[in-house]
């Protein structure tokens, strides 16, 4: 039931809180030397370290417990019908309890979403072709969050693939104007809006119009 408070607020429960982040696929080793590909939502940087959630039962999560390279890739809004095509597969085996019925199990997820994989420079799991930013990286700490039901990882990121026409020309600068993260909101995809003003620390310079 929800109810006012004096500021005219409503208090709420939601059942998540997905508040506008940015939709990840990570790539893992499995332990068979095969790849999971997988979609996440709870991920954020800070320097050169992206700290990420993931559910504890996950092939992910398990991965990188025994094999610590990943590449997370951020896909592009126009993408976002090849993450939906993930989002109801598991690269684990059986199907955790707490995913059946709801989860089914996929050995080839890049064939499941119609995604391909290309090569990466300094980790063994590959990049997500199509992707215009794709971080290697080598998670360097796991520990279970304050529930018990998921694990943080922070990954050290390791080498940044980036597309060209994303990149101001000369540097080494991913051009706002030009990019656009796919954003998972309150489990709704979403693209950038138009740019409202910038950082006094940004170092990009604004394109003319």
């Amino acid at each position: 039931m929800t109810t006012h408070t004096d500021d005219g607020h409503l208090v709420i429960s939601p059942n998540i809180l997905y508040f506008g982040t940015p939709v990840v696929l990570l790539t893992t080793e499995n332990g068979d030397a095969g790849i999971n590909l997988a979609p996440i939502s709870s991920a954020w940087a800070l320097g050169q370290v992206v700290v990420m959630g993931l559910a504890r039962s996950s092939q992910t999560a398990h991965n990188l417990m025994e094999r610590p390279d990943l590449v997370i890739n951020l896909p592009a809004p126009e993408q976002w019908t090849a993450v939906e095509r993930l989002a109801p597969l598991t690269g684990r085996h059986p199907v955790p309890a707490e995913k059946q019925g709801l989860y089914r199990y996929e050995n080839d997820k890049f064939e499941a979403a119609g995604l391909r994989p290309e090569p990466s420079g300094l980790v063994r799991p590959p990049r997500v072709a199509g992707c215009p930013l794709q971080l290697e990286a080598r998670a360097e700490g796991i520990r279970p969050d304050g529930t018990g039901g998921f694990l943080i990882v922070e990954s050290r990121v390791l080498r940044v693939h980036a597309a060209p026409h994303i990149v101001v020309p000369g540097t080494d600068h991913v051009d706002p104007a030009a990019w656009s993260p796919l954003i998972y909101n309150f489990r709704h995809y979403h693209g950038l809006g138009p740019e409202l003003g910038r950082s006094f620390r940004s170092e990009t310079t604004r394109r003319a119009s």
